[in-house]
């Protein structure tokens, strides 16, 4: 089966990746996560970093927010297997407490320092939309602040010229305490993505 143009690219950067110490980052983490998924695909979402359960299985969105993430897209009629998944940082920032380690927010530096991993995923992959979950993504594809609540729904285009759009990162859903908040939260995630789908369609 012919490879797409830009997938040996992608699986070399892939490789160069897992050798990153750019940032102090690599060394309390167990390995680079770089993305996933397949090369034109028409979606690419980013989150923030890996977490503890990414940082051992080696691929993005395998945790508990990953659950959340993957029963979001089949509500929204969209197919994981045909969708980019990466993050904004490529290792586990963590915090060792006991046995457990606890999840640490990347700083601006790290973001930054990781963006050259970022950029070339989205050079390659080329996707139709970036969506953004998480204030840390999307202040990483905007270059400037950004406040999720005001832009969530609104299309937004990137400053390398990509067509993008914000949303909650699907781990927020698993902090609120209160049940029916929970819901809709999580439903809110939901619609998102269908306005990405939607977006993507009328494009």
């Amino acid at each position: 089966m012919a490879t797409k143009p830009g997938a040996a690219k992608l699986a070399k950067v892939a490789q160069e990746a897992r050798a990153c110490t750019r940032c102090p980052l690599y060394r309390n983490a167990t390995q680079t996560v770089f993305g996933e998924g397949p090369v034109g695909a028409t979606l690419m979402l980013v989150g923030e970093q890996p977490g503890d359960q990414e940082d051992i299985a080696g691929h993005p969105f395998v945790g508990p927010a990953g659950k959340i993430l993957d029963r979001a897209l089949v509500e929204a009629g969209i197919d994981r297997k045909q969708v980019y998944v990466t993050n904004a940082v490529k290792h586990f920032k963590n915090e060792p407490r006991g046995k457990r380690r606890l999840h640490k927010k990347p700083n601006r530096y790290e973001v930054e320092v990781c963006k050259v991993w970022l950029a070339q995923e989205i050079e390659l992959v080329k996707p139709g939309l970036v969506l953004a979950m998480g204030v840390t993504a999307a202040e990483a594809l905007a270059g400037r602040p950004m406040t999720l609540a005001r832009e969530r729904g609104k299309e937004l285009t990137f400053p390398d010229g990509r067509r993008g759009m914000v949303t909650v990162h699907p781990s927020s859903i698993l902090r609120v305490p209160d049940e029916s908040a929970r819901h809709k939260a999580y439903a809110g995630l939901v619609k998102d993505l269908k306005s990405a789908l939607k977006t993507l369609q009328a494009a």
